[in-house]
């Protein structure tokens, strides 16, 4: 049974990152009241010192990364001044089988077939909304070069038909499918690069993400037969042993039901390959 809790462990997780610019020339007056025009040029003034005109614009970016987990991750951005943005981003995984199920499946024995079943019927699905506010730290700025920013991302992940095997009372395999939710919610700070590829494309790179904080949530299981209070202990036990480190599990089993509630400490990685338009 230490193998099916293991595979049941790892789909469990699994289903649980203006300004103005004027060029005219100044005036002074001498003291016959006399107004001479002086260039900039003659006042030595150098460009690098003039502020080029840079409005505040908005992108539109697609996250690339997520889409090897089967998610849709989009951004927007809105950009302030020269070191600050606010930005947006909403993450979909709409309801599907766990990513890489054929090549977990070759992972298992074939001589455990009810942890292959769990692979087979486990659907998932999950969102998250992530706003944040950008520094750019970099000369450039305006939603260029190097940038770290604060973020906040409130999460869901939703997984029905998780098997959970349990023995009878003449020690045959019996199962009940469990459904059920997870909602997170965590703080991080995300690190990367933004560069702009001509007037109206960007790459936004981010290599840095952690993000920690607490997640909540029940998942519910209701049985085809009454159960016996031998396959209520088996059934509470299977519960019980699907131990995920400093999470806190409450077993609630019964004749016609059994119920998992988890509550700890949430966490996890933001990385970001981001394409999109400036406008």
């Amino acid at each position: 049974m230490k193998s099916k809790i293991t595979w049941s462990l790892i789909v469990m997780l699994i289903s649980i990152t203006t300004t103005l610019h004027a060029q005219t020339d100044s005036t002074s007056v001498d003291s016959s009241h006399n107004i001479q025009s002086v260039n900039i040029k003659d006042a030595s003034i150098k460009m690098k010192d003039i502020v080029k005109p840079i409005p505040a614009f908005n992108l539109f970016k697609i996250n690339l990364a997520p889409l090897l987990l089967k998610s849709y991750s989009f951004q927007y951005e809105r950009i302030l001044n020269r070191k600050f943005s606010v930005a947006v981003q909403y993450r979909v995984m709409p309801e599907t089988g766990i990513p890489f199920k054929s090549s977990i499946l070759k992972l298992i024995d074939n001589q455990d077939p009810e942890s292959k079943k769990t692979i087979e019927d486990f659907k998932m699905s999950n969102y998250a909304i992530t706003p944040e506010v950008r520094i750019y730290l970099s000369r450039k700025g305006f939603g260029r070069g190097f940038y770290i920013a604060p973020f906040y991302r409130h999460a869901s992940f939703t997984a029905n038909n998780f098997d959970i095997f349990f023995s009878d009372e003449n020690n045959a395999e019996q199962s009940i499918k469990m459904s059920g939710k997870v909602n997170a919610n965590t703080f991080g700070l995300a690190m990367g690069v933004q560069s702009a590829i001509g007037k109206h494309v960007v790459l936004d790179l981010g290599f840095f993400g952690p993000h920690y904080g607490s997640g909540k949530g029940e998942f519910k299981g209701t049985s085809s037969h009454s159960l016996s209070p031998s396959e209520q202990n088996d059934l509470r036990n299977q519960l019980e042993g699907i131990n995920i480190p400093l999470t806190n599990n409450t077993v609630e089993v019964n004749a016609n039901s059994a119920s998992l509630k988890l509550d700890g400490p949430w966490g996890g990685m933001r990385f970001t390959f981001g394409v999109g338009v400036r406008f």
